[in-house]
């Protein structure tokens, strides 16, 4: 087991491509995208149209824990930018990873 960060993203789907751009720059590679992303308070601005539109995504990414500070210099732009939010947590991988130096 070892430590991770979960970096999650809800934003307009027009921003998924410089999003994405931002955290594979930042050497996080992986990433799932849930298309269509429904909800209220998801950003600022008018929550009625928050419920209705079906033009966000959520992005959802794990990296080691020092590779965070370079997500969110990448990320954080974007996002001040053209809107959207970011989640940082602290998370536990189970799946062994082995040492470089023991290879």
């Amino acid at each position: 087991m070892h430590l991770a960060k979960k970096i999650e993203i809800i934003a307009n789907s027009f921003e998924l491509s410089k999003i994405l751009e931002g955290l594979d720059k930042s050497g996080v590679h992986g990433h799932a995208v849930i298309r269509n992303v429904a909800g209220k308070g998801l950003r600022e601005g008018n929550e009625d149209l928050d419920m209705t539109m079906l033009d966000n995504v959520y992005i959802i990414a794990f990296c080691m824990p020092e590779q965070i500070k370079a997500v969110v210099e990448n990320v954080r732009p974007v996002l001040n930018k053209f809107g959207g939010t970011c989640y940082i947590s602290d998370v536990m991988e189970i799946r062994s990873v082995k040492c470089v130096a023991s290879l």
